[in-house]
């Protein structure tokens, strides 16, 4: 009987991006697999359960989306970015992008490149995903 080799599990760091050590702002990790962000708090696409934001990234949950309730995330990731566009929004023209799950292809918001107003520059490089295409995860544990 031949004997499986020992192997041990691969054990990665956690994403980090320049904004205070949390998720990468975009796609997946350098081969194009999904990240995963681990037994942390997050925001998953409710398709398919495809890791999309950390709960630490939200900022906002008073945006409108096209179909009601949206949040504004600093970063998100596993989202594929469309074609951008110019937009007039509820708040005046921005530049936009649409983005997906990479996991399902679902379409869940997009996120600003360019706001034309002063006022709402802050947007610029966040995202906003429909609160209708998320669920969210506490990750609670009994154990402790």
């Amino acid at each position: 009987m031949m004997q499986e080799p020992d192997l041990e599990p691969l054990e990665l760091d956690p994403p980090t991006s320049s904004r205070l050590g949390k998720a990468p702002a975009t796609g997946s990790d350098e081969d194009g697999a999904l990240v995963y962000l681990g037994d942390r708090p997050t925001y998953s696409c409710a398709n398919c359960s495809t890791h999309l934001a950390l709960q630490d990234e939200l900022i906002s949950k008073a945006f409108s989306g096209r179909d009601g309730v949206a949040f504004l995330f600093h970063s998100a990731v596993n989202i594929k970015q469309g074609k951008k566009e110019d937009r007039m929004l509820l708040t005046g023209m921005h530049t936009v992008a649409d983005i997906t799950c990479m996991g399902c292809g679902t379409s869940v918001g997009w996120t600003y490149l360019k706001a034309y107003e002063t006022s709402q520059k802050y947007k610029e490089g966040k995202f906003i995903i429909e609160k209708e295409k998320i669920v969210k995860d506490n990750a609670w544990s009994l154990e402790s």
